[in-house]
Order: C-alpha cells, then structure tokens, then sequence
C-alpha cells in the first residue's frame, strides 16, 4: 500500500525510487537521491534516483506502487509526481480474454530533473471533501419519512 509506512520509507524525496546503472547514471550526471524524469512518447513522471551496479547498462528499474499524481489533471499526458510508471506502459491487455498487462517493460529515456520539485498530492483528499467541511450540507427535513 503506497500510503503505508515501508513504501514512504522507501521514497526518494517522496517518490518512487528508480534504479539505474552507475554506468548511465554517471553518464547523465545522476547521482543517488537526485530527483529525476522518466519519459517517452506516452507520458513521463518523476522519481527518486537510486545508481546501483546491479542494474544493467540500458536498463531502469521502477515498481509499480506510486499513486497517480499528475501535475495538471485537466490535461492528458501531464507529469506524473509521484512516480506511477503506468504512465510510460502501453494500455493493452494480453489477449481478449486476460486484461492483464501484455509485458511490464517500455523503452524510456531519463534525465537529471533541474526544475523546481512539484509538491506530492496523491494523498491529499479531494477539493470537494474540503467543501463539505468548510460547508455542511443542509438537512431538508420536509424529505419524506424525515423526522420532526
């Protein structure tokens, strides 16, 4: 459960950890902890750099965990804070049949993100539950079968 303790434990300034090669990292001027952009043609989101020989050369890591947190929800396509990787996948399922994800790879590049950090609002309830606190709703007791 991303709103859990060992998943925010485990964030990069609040987002999901990436894990890619010394080799690229170094390459790019990544380094461990730095914030960084994940994007391809589909869409793009941030996350947390973790540079880690255990990862190949032309490959990145990212679970999936993070909650979508786009940047500007009106517009689709928009940045993903958090870290959500369905965002770079393709929509498709495996067959007619199974809906699940026909492979859990995309072709993706990364880079150093230098601008400045959008803040996390994945756990943030929605505008309209603030209304309601700020507003109660009014009880119409003339509702039949409402007490009087």
């Amino acid at each position: 459960m991303d709103m859990g303790s060992v998943s925010r434990e485990s964030k990069i300034a609040g987002r999901e950890p990436v894990r890619i090669s010394v080799v690229d990292a170094a390459r790019r001027g990544i380094r461990t902890g730095d914030v960084v952009r994940v994007f391809n043609e589909r869409g793009s989101l941030l996350a947390g750099a973790i540079a880690t020989p255990e990862v190949r050369p032309g490959v990145v890591q990212i679970s999936t965990g993070a909650w979508y947190d786009p940047l500007d929800s009106s517009r689709p396509g928009s940045l993903d804070k958090h870290g959500n990787p369905n965002v770079l996948t393709l929509d498709k399922g495996t067959s007619r049949l199974a809906q699940g994800s026909s492979a859990q790879t995309a072709l993706v590049e990364i880079e150093k993100y230098t601008g400045e950090l959008p803040s996390i609002t994945a756990f943030d309830p929605p505008r309209f539950i603030d209304l309601l606190q700020e507003e109660p709703l009014a009880h119409d007791n003339s509702v039949v079968g409402a007490a009087k």
